[in-house]
């Protein structure tokens, strides 16, 4: 006869309820969590006997039972437990014992056992992303390196406006990257401080369980430090989701610049064929679907961070599991969309080229070099600077009335111009040609952090630091919970040093 799971109610759960609720989470939590859960028995099982609350012979037998349990006979037993991994986990190591260890289980809750796998998980999944995040990163400062002198329209209000370099746009890029990884390693960090193990139910537990112990066993750095915060706290999923909807904001509006670039009108950026798409009617058509997909992808990240901010916000400050379920039952979603957007980032910039002659060509059609026209104009003519900005302003209106290319500007009409307005003209022809050509316009930039090369440069050696600096942070933090996760994989028995 099956034993009873509580005294409580005496019919199992409706088959509905089984169905639409309650199966479907269990299959999420034994694909997702089952290791995870397993480890917390074992570091639980070192707690009940460093409490001296089960004997060597007990704890070694439970330990071994431990080591029995499998996905299957965790889902055969399962309709015998309430359809809950939690309880059918501990069944299934009861029946692997040759008889009863009657302490084992004691003073046990559900909620900080199901708190800390959620996060455990959540903690795995988001080292993971943070690799990927990293390549990217390292990816897009190395096309920048390759790009610094390479010339390209830049555009405000969709306009031509100043000439600037790709490697000074791609930098951005990587700034936008590094920036969501310093974010993403400060969500670890934090996760990593925020054990819930040892919270029990939601007020804390009757014996007296070693809680930073017990979160150091687990790879984490400290207890959470308060119990009902371990159970009803779900801040690391909205942190989680924060930060890839800070990275996925600023991706689109990246992804909409190369949408643009690759148009037939721009025709600044080529893909190879395995990563473009035709017109099934238009035969002349290359496009780039891949792209406009990426940034359709983006949306997903921050849908889902709304969604977890619209499950939680309406729920009371206790455990409530089952609405803290449902309001992150999109989390492995948003955990693989992220994924498939980074595959997809990576493989895309990859194999990205920039066709640096229609660049130069476009460059050379727009009159970019008035900015730094009214410059000279106020330091060579002693033109106030506002009035300097009109002289300009007509000089480029008069000069595209005459259909006079910016390589072949005029002396002779900013003379006139310069005339009209009341003011001598001293600028040069030399400085003039200078000033509308392409070839010297990332110069005439001098601050940090401009397109100029040299800036670039040193922006390119800040960045790289800084990627340098975060790697070697995350690799300290995740080496040292992989080394504790592994000891409790890996180990033969309890008595295993660390555990």
């Amino acid at each position: 006869m099956q034993e009873q799971v509580t005294g409580r109610i005496q019919k199992p759960p409706h088959e509905a309820y089984v169905q639409g609720v309650l199966l479907p989470q269990f299959q999420y939590e034994l694909e997702n969590y089952v290791n995870h859960y397993l480890n917390i028995e074992k570091v639980l099982l070192k707690a009940y006997k460093k409490m001296n609350l089960l004997s060597e012979t007990d704890a070694h037998r439970v330990w071994e039972s431990i080591k029995k349990v499998n996905e299957d006979s965790i889902l055969n037993i399962s309709k015998y437990n309430m359809t809950d991994i939690a309880l059918s986990i501990e069944r299934v190591i009861e029946q692997h014992l040759d008889e009863p260890v009657v302490n084992w289980h004691i003073d046990r809750s559900r909620n900080d056992f199901q708190a800390c796998a959620q996060l455990m998980y959540t903690r795995e999944k988001w080292i993971q992303l943070i690799e990927k995040v990293d390549a990217f990163a390292q990816l897009m400062l190395e096309k920048a390196k390759k790009h610094i002198y390479m010339i390209m329209p830049g555009y405000t209000h969709y306009q031509s406006a100043q000439i600037i370099s790709v490697g000074f746009y791609l930098t951005a890029v990587s700034r936008h990257v590094l920036d969501t990884m310093k974010k993403m390693i400060g969500v670890l960090e934090n996760m990593n401080n925020q054990c819930p193990l040892g919270s029990g139910a939601m007020s804390g537990q009757e014996y007296n369980w070693d809680c930073d112990q017990m979160a150091n066993d687990l790879g984490f750095q400290s207890y959470v430090g308060h119990a009902l915060s371990g159970v009803a706290s779900r801040d690391w999923a909205l942190e989680v989701a924060e930060c890839l909807s800070f990275f996925a904001s600023n991706m689109s509006r990246f992804l909409t610049d190369f949408i643009q670039w690759g148009s037939s009108e721009y025709q600044f950026i080529d893909l190879p064929d395995e990563l473009t798409g035709i017109s099934s009617s238009m035969p002349q058509k290359r496009n780039f679907p891949i792209l406009e997909r990426l940034r359709g992808k983006t949306s997903h990240l921050i849908s889902y961070h709304i969604d977890f901010l619209l499950g939680q916000r309406n729920t009371s400050y206790s455990n409530l599991v089952e609405v803290s379920k449902e309001a992150g039952r999109n989390l492995s979603t948003l955990f693989n969309e992220a994924e498939s957007l980074l595959d997809l980032l990576l493989l895309v910039f990859e194999n990205i080229s920039f066709k640096e002659e229609n660049m130069k060509q476009c460059c050379a059609l727009e009159y970019y070099g008035g900015f730094t026209l009214a410059n000279l104009l106020t330091q060579k003519n002693n033109i106030p600077y506002r009035k300097a900005q009109v002289v300009a302003g007509k000089f480029v209106t008069k000069s595209l009335e005459n259909h006079i290319a910016p390589q072949y500007a005029s002396i002779e009409l900013l003379d006139e111009v310069c005339l009209d307005n009341g003011c001598v003209n001293t600028v040069t022809q030399k400085e003039l040609e200078n000033i509308f050509g392409v070839e010297r316009a990332l110069e005439f930039k001098k601050t940090k952090g401009s397109t100029n090369p040299e800036a670039v440069a040193d922006i390119l050696i800040y960045q790289s630091e800084k990627e340098e600096f975060l790697r070697k942070k995350f690799n300290s933090i995740t080496e040292s919970i992989r080394n504790k996760i592994s000891v409790l994989e890996n180990g033969d028995s309890i008595y295993e040093e660390n555990v």
